[in-house]
């Protein structure tokens, strides 16, 4: 399955953070895969629809977890 992993910057801090998007799953693993990602990141986050936010700049590491999932880019 192919996701967009893209940074931006939070428009109300300023701060960095990590957009997953087109996670197109039930809405019970899209949760659980966020859990997963914000927990091995070490940082905060939330869904958004079929949108996950990881607090931070995490390209790298999201990319190597999502691609052990079975996720294209």
């Amino acid at each position: 399955m192919k996701v967009d992993i893209k940074e931006k910057r939070n428009p109300k801090t300023g701060n960095p953070i990590t957009v997953i998007s087109g996670v197109n799953h039930n809405p019970q693993h899209i949760e659980k895969l966020a859990k997963k990602l914000k927990s091995n990141c070490g940082a905060g986050g939330h869904v958004d629809g079929k949108t996950i936010v990881i607090q931070g700049s995490h390209t790298e590491k999201v990319k190597s977890i999502l691609s052990s999932e079975g996720f294209t880019f």
